[in-house]
Formats: structure tokens, C-alpha cells, sequence
């Protein structure tokens, strides 16, 4: 009978950890969440060589992983490390930057304070 008691205490705590998980909110791509909704998310434009690289290698990655798979991601990788600096670099010279984050809104019959969202 404790066996049967602790399989029973086992599957509870699985299934109420994992229940937080699944009721998580994910927005498609292109999009972040901000103020618990789902907004376009602006382009990120680099400011200096390195964090174009980084940026231009995460991308390149990715998109390269997507189209080719593992090949393609280390050939999106590199070529994407390699726009990614020169981006950077014109970045820093003509003044240009990132971009300010977008003003957190909330959803109809919600209204925005110290930054969370609450409803009315």
C-alpha cells in the first residue's frame, strides 16, 4: 500500500511541475513580450564591431540552421559573424545604434503600473 502511496505523491509533484511549464506565454517569431503582450520586436541594429559579430553570428546561425540544417548554420554562423562586424562598424562610424525598446502597452481592460500590468 506505500508503494502505491508514493507513486501516487510522485505523479502529483511531475504533473504539477510540469502544468506551470505548459501555461507559459510564448509569442511567434518576430514578436516579444512586453507587458504581458505579444509586440512586434524592432530590429536590432548593432553599435561596435563585436556586438555586430555576436549578433550577426546568432542570426547567421539560425537562419543558415533552419534552410541547411547543422552544415548550414556553422556556414550561416561564419558569414553572419563576418556582416555582422562590417554592420557594426558602419554602426559606430555614422552614429547609429540600437534602438530604444518599445513602450510597454497592455491588453484592453488592463492598465500598465510600475511596469506590470494589472487589470481595471
Amino acid at each position: 500500500m506505500s508503494n502505491k502511496l508514493k507513486m501516487l505523491a510522485i505523479a502529483t509533484a511531475v504533473a504539477a511541475g510540469t502544468s506551470s511549464a505548459a501555461l507559459a506565454q510564448v509569442c511567434p517569431a518576430g514578436y516579444t513580450l512586453y507587458g504581458g503582450v505579444c509586440q512586434p520586436a524592432g530590429a536590432y541594429a548593432p553599435s561596435n564591431p563585436v556586438s555586430g559579430a555576436a549578433a550577426g553570428a546568432a542570426s547567421g546561425a539560425a537562419t543558415g540552421g533552419a534552410t541547411a540544417g547543422p552544415v548550414g548554420a556553422i556556414v550561416g554562423g561564419a558569414i553572419g559573424t563576418a556582416t555582422g562586424t562590417v554592420a557594426g562598424t558602419a554602426n559606430m562610424v555614422t552614429g547609429a545604434g540600437v534602438p530604444a525598446a518599445p513602450v510597454a502597452t497592455c491588453a484592453p481592460g488592463w492598465v500598465l503600473y510600475s511596469g506590470s500590468c494589472y487589470p481595471r
